[in-house]
């Protein structure tokens, strides 16, 4: 008998860490970018101590995220990387402080296991691994042990790539869904994000937005994470800081085509947009 094909639009509970759940599939969910670097492409620097942080997240809780990503190690391209000491100092405070202040879930944007595990006893309840669970394998492992939710990214760097843009998705993540799956880890807590932005050139983003649908072959729910990326602006002409408008759009785009889950900066603009997405979904 074949398998019925996954339907994106079909309440799915997402579980994570310390016992939380969260709903996916009838509408659109924000998670707020709250990056505690330096160097990040769009906001680094800005938020410069744990105060200044949570406060940051605590506002965009307000205005309608439903998850806080916290990241202290750029990943924009040829970014210096950071050791993991310095990268736990960053973000552990803020987690724990911002943990204490708000029932909104906290998630954890590394690829390193040894933060991971700290980020959730610290209160974090996803891991959001840019690697995919295949720089630090071992990551699986807590994700497994400590019941947090994921969300395996598509990377096309340091390897060599299928030029068939699909080819090159179903091909990576499915490595990474095996290594969840040695680990332990439920398919229910299993998100995965086509990584845009990640080694491709603007053809391809657009190429990718434009066959969404097609990732949907590997089961599970996606998210979208465009925020201001460079592509928005080789296809608008438009600075970083001028690409909202450009995202609320691929977050319209990938709502429509199924996308469940929504990386950005700007929470209002996307709300609005989903919003919008939503009703029509609903009506269809």
């Amino acid at each position: 008998m074949s398998k019925d094909p996954f339907n994106p639009f079909k309440p799915r509970d997402w579980q994570l860490a310390h016992g939380r759940q969260i709903t996916l599939g009838p509408k659109g969910i924000l998670m707020g970018i709250l990056n505690v670097t330096p160097d990040s492409f769009s906001d680094g620097g800005k938020l410069r101590n744990v105060d200044m942080a949570v406060f940051a997240a605590l506002q965009m809780v307000e205005e309608g995220a439903d998850i806080i990503d916290i990241g202290g190690e750029s990943t924009k391209p040829n970014a210096v990387t950071v050791s993991a000491e310095e990268e736990q100092d960053r973000v552990l405070p803020v987690i724990e402080a911002l943990s204490q202040k708000t029932d909104a879930l906290i998630s954890i944007d590394t690829y390193r296991a040894d933060t991971a595990k700290l980020a959730i006893e610290a209160g974090a309840h996803i891991i959001n691994d840019v690697w995919g669970f295949q720089k630090e394998p071992e990551i699986a492992n807590i994700a497994a042990e400590t019941k947090a939710g994921c969300c395996l990214m598509h990377s096309g760097r340091e390897r060599d790539r299928d030029r068939n843009v699909i080819k090159d998705q179903i091909d990576f993540l499915s490595k990474s869904l095996a290594i969840a799956k040695s680990a332990g880890v439920k398919d229910e807590a299993i998100v995965l994000d086509p990584g845009f932005g990640f080694a491709k050139d603007p053809e391809e983003n657009v190429e990718l937005l434009a066959e969404f649908e097609k990732l949907f072959e590997l089961g599970f729910p996606l998210l979208t994470g465009t925020s201001r990326k460079r592509f928005l602006g080789a296809v608008t002409g438009r600075d970083v800081g001028e690409r909202d408008v450009a995202t609320a759009a691929t977050s319209v785009l990938t709502r429509m085509k199924g996308s469940t889950i929504f990386r950005v900066h700007d929470i209002r603009a996307n709300k609005d947009a989903l919003a919008i997405a939503d009703a029509v979904i609903a009506a269809s």
